[in-house]
């Protein structure tokens, strides 16, 4: 299943579980896991994009490890919800991932990137530490909101 109606997503996982977040860019996906009560996001780590196929099963072998029951995965939009040209990338990508046996939520990360960018700056991280850090800290702002959202 995969959904950008967080209700549905919520009932497909009436006992909760471990999520993880996903922000999909170009050359790399950030990712991030929550605990099983849907609390608190923390980031995990970046992956450098390369063949899907390869970057789809080390992103499993992940998921197997931290027993992760859902898929949350930023939808970049334009400022006024309408898609991005990013936004079919970006489901295309949940279509692949489709087949790991647990539900998609497509979650509107609009300002993540830009969120934590600012956040970096603000605790004076050099521009290679941000580089390092804003895919894994975006996939956690990303899953945070929609766990809110879902625990709301």
């Amino acid at each position: 299943m995969i959904t950008a109606d967080r209700n549905a997503f919520r009932d497909a996982l009436p006992d909760g579980g471990r999520l993880i977040g996903m922000d999909v860019g170009t050359k790399t996906v950030g990712l991030a896991l929550c605990d099983s009560q849907w609390v608190i996001a923390s980031p995990a780590h970046t992956i450098t994009r390369g063949k899907f196929s390869k970057d789809k099963a080390t992103i499993a072998t992940f998921m197997a490890q931290q027993f992760v029951k859902g898929i949350v995965i930023g939808l970049p939009l334009n400022l006024d919800g309408s898609a991005s040209p990013r936004s079919q990338s970006s489901k295309s990508f949940a279509q692949n991932m489709g087949d790991m046996g647990v539900p998609i939520l497509l979650w509107d990360e609009r300002w993540s990137t830009q969120a934590v960018t600012r956040t970096l700056i603000d605790a004076d991280a050099s521009r290679a530490r941000r580089d390092v850090l804003v895919d894994k800290l975006a996939a956690s702002y990303i899953l945070q909101g929609a766990i809110d959202a879902l625990r709301g």
